[in-house]
């Protein structure tokens, strides 16, 4: 299926941004991305990006500060900058969800997790208290919680990193909903628990036929588990494709970049790239229509004009970019064999 043309999810040129004591934070500008049903997107890049502030928007929970300015989100169909308080809470949980960084900060410390799984379900479904109290203990089993008929009356300090964040999982997919954004959901975990973490976000997704937008910094990760990459640089969307046609050969130098700054297998600190420079300060008034601008090679006077997302080729529908002096795929096929 192809994302682009029967999206589930939908953001169009996107701009947010937050006023604040020091200056308008322009965090996000023209950013769109489109996600189908079934699939995994990988929103990736460096902190500060603009990541979150993404997931923030398209589930409405934005902070107050934060001001949307420009552009659109839409859910099957829906406008959701249109739904205002008791709409867009009827959609969150039931029909989106969503997975927090830090579970021990997300859940209640003070009440029994079975019953933070209770409290979704009587608000989204009509299920008598008998029915959610099974359908509770279910969810811990769906997340592969062990005993889960004794977990249910355990509180969240009664239970390691890893078994937060399934009962994390267990709330969001409570109801069965059909898009799932998981943000830096393994953030803190040893690396097994990462995996079996991320191994069970994949099969639930399949299983359901759910929408997920995973969210991270760790590029292994997400070419491990998703299909599609959307890659952030200081608030622009600036490259999207197929997983390995991205991986192969990246076509934007930030993408270049940063795929190239990442440990691979046994190569040594000396072997890894480095970006020059820094984020700009996203409060400037004199900021270049390409962010990375400041801290690329390749840079131009072409990149002072603004570039909306285009396929990198003829042939390249699906992978697209906004660059003015992009990569060609040759030398970046070459350069990132080593990846594999």
């Amino acid at each position: 299926m192809n994302a682009l043309s029967n999206p589930l999810l939908e953001v169009d040129r996107l701009a947010v941004e937050f006023r604040t004591r020091g200056g308008t934070v322009r965090a996000l500008e023209n950013v769109s991305l489109a996600l189908a049903e079934g699939e995994t997107v990988g929103l990736v890049g460096e902190s500060g990006s603009g990541k979150s502030v993404l997931s923030f928007a398209a589930m409405g929970i934005q902070d107050a500060a934060a001001r949307i300015t420009a552009g659109a989100i839409r859910f099957a169909g829906q406008d959701l900058l249109a739904k205002k308080g008791a709409a867009m809470k009827a959609l969150r949980g039931r029909e989106m969800a969503m997975i927090f960084q830090n579970p021990r900060v997300a859940l209640n410390p003070i009440r029994q997790v079975g019953r933070q799984i209770e409290d979704v379900l009587a608000r989204h479904t009509d299920l008598l208290p008998a029915a959610r109290r099974a359908r509770a203990i279910e969810c811990l089993a769906e997340v592969r919680i062990p005993d889960p008929e004794r977990r249910y009356a355990a509180y969240p300090f009664e239970l390691s990193g890893g078994m937060c964040q399934r009962v994390m999982i267990a709330i969001a997919l409570a109801c069965k909903p059909r898009l799932l954004i998981a943000d830096e959901p393994t953030t803190g975990l040893d690396v097994t628990t990462q995996a079996a973490i991320m191994r069970l976000v994949r099969e639930l997704s399949a299983e359901r036929r759910m929408a997920t937008l995973l969210i991270t910094h760790d590029l292994g990760m997400a070419r491990e588990y998703c299909d599609r990459i959307a890659v952030m640089h200081a608030g622009h969307i600036v490259e999207v494709g197929p997983t390995e046609a991205l991986f192969a050969a990246p076509r934007h130098p930030y993408t270049e970049r940063l795929i190239a700054a990442t440990p691979v297998g046994a190569a040594s600190l000396a072997e890894l790239a480095a970006i020059d420079g820094n984020l700009p300060d996203l409060r400037r008034a004199d900021l270049p229509a390409c962010r990375f601008a400041e801290r690329c090679p390749r840079r131009g006077a072409e990149c002072e004009r603004p570039l909306a997302l285009a396929p990198a080729g003829a042939s390249s529908a699906t992978h697209l970019i906004a660059c003015h002096r992009p990569l060609t795929a040759a030398a970046t096929e070459a350069r990132h064999a080593a990846f594999a």
